[in-house]
């Protein structure tokens, strides 16, 4: 692998001007850059979309219809706590002390995730370099998927349009393995200095995190009601493929649309863009007038804002959206919306098809 580097010096002065006006926008309303109070509200609203129907499950004796909707929320539980809560804590954006955003970036560790690899693949890899092959995970090495013009295309990748979805809800179930799977991935990686080697401290936390998931998914369910092994693991499908739907399907919105483009490296691992208009041309808003569905995937249809400011609350993106689009008009540069969920999903749809194809 080589190193990534953005070159183009022209366009910097597109992101000074935005990150000045950001800036007086903070400043003229005295406001800090985290989530502050709202945030805590709203992770105990997510988190208790999680717990309350997890314990309800162990301890009420409903009956399997009951507690198949129950799995359901612990689903949208698991979505909104990753989206609302999570993604932020990660970021470090929750709240401005540190311990803080690292209690609640834990949340990760019942969805069945590793916080560090989030951060790492996340925050050091997507955000770095969205939607350019072999660096970016969120659209490289996917079972049966291409979703970048540089893949391989096979002859299967026609019909992905089809199956997409059904493989988007396998999302969180992949964090059992693909964790591990990682460690290779950051080490080749570390050669380049885009990161660190996975270390055995980390190794030693991966290893006792996914012990005590399965503990907490598997072990006590087990323990504490009639269940075969075979109920459970039916149990542990809908729950994880509510969530991985979820979760994949709004991620995919922000990058694999139409319009968002998929810049190829030259020979000298150069991009002729620099970062910010990268960031910028890679990816897609599709915020609409619903703020409660946008209030629920903690502002993740504002992407183009959460991609050029990633140290900001996602509780600003809406306000900040129009700063964006206003001096991105004034550069001359294209902002990508699609105004809305529907909008944005006919497009991805559209993109597997032309993946699938061309």
């Amino acid at each position: 692998m080589q190193k990534i580097k953005f070159v183009n010096k022209t366009q910097a002065t597109f992101f000074t001007s935005l990150r000045t006006r950001v800036d007086e926008y903070f400043q003229e309303n005295n406001l800090q850059k985290s989530g502050g109070n709202d945030l805590i509200l709203k992770a105990a609203i997510m988190l208790s979309l999680y717990f309350i129907p997890y314990f309800m499950v162990l301890f009420g004796g409903f009956t399997t219809a009951i507690n198949i909707l129950l799995l359901i929320l612990m689903g949208i539980g698991i979505a909104g706590t990753g989206m609302s809560v999570m993604h932020d804590a990660i970021h470090g954006t929750f709240s401005d002390k540190k311990w803080v955003n690292k209690l609640f970036g834990a949340s990760i560790y019942f969805l069945g995730g590793n916080a560090y690899n989030w951060e790492m693949q996340h925050n050091t890899l997507h955000h770095t370099y969205t939607n350019i092959l072999d660096m970016d995970e969120d659209i490289t090495g996917k079972f049966m998927l291409r979703l970048n013009i540089a893949a391989k295309k096979k002859f299967f990748h026609r019909f992905q349009h089809i199956y997409a979805f059904f493989l988007y809800s396998l999302m969180t179930v992949s964090f059992l393995w693909k964790d591990f799977k990682e460690i290779g991935l950051f080490n080749e990686l570390s050669k380049t200095g885009v990161m660190k080697p996975f270390s055995r401290k980390e190794l030693a936390i991966l290893l006792t995190t996914k012990t005590l998931y399965i503990v907490f998914i598997l072990v006590i369910p087990m323990l504490l009601m009639d269940l075969s092994f075979g109920q459970w693991i039916v149990g542990f499908l809908i729950m994880h493929s509510v969530s991985g739907l979820i979760l994949s399907t709004i991620f995919q919105l922000a990058h694999v649309v139409e319009g968002a483009i998929q810049p190829i490296p030259d020979e000298n691992g150069c991009v002729e863009n620099a970062w910010a208009v990268h960031q910028l041309k890679t990816t897609s808003n599709f915020f609409g007038r619903n703020k409660l569905f946008s209030w629920y995937i903690g502002g993740l249809d504002f992407q183009i804002e959460h991609h050029l400011f990633p140290k900001i609350s996602h509780v600003y993106y809406r306000d900040l959206s129009k700063i964006v689009a206003d001096t991105a008009k004034e550069f001359g540069l294209y902002y990508n919306s699609k105004g809305g969920f529907f909008q944005a999903l006919g497009s991805h749809i559209n993109m597997l098809k032309q993946l699938g194809v061309s």
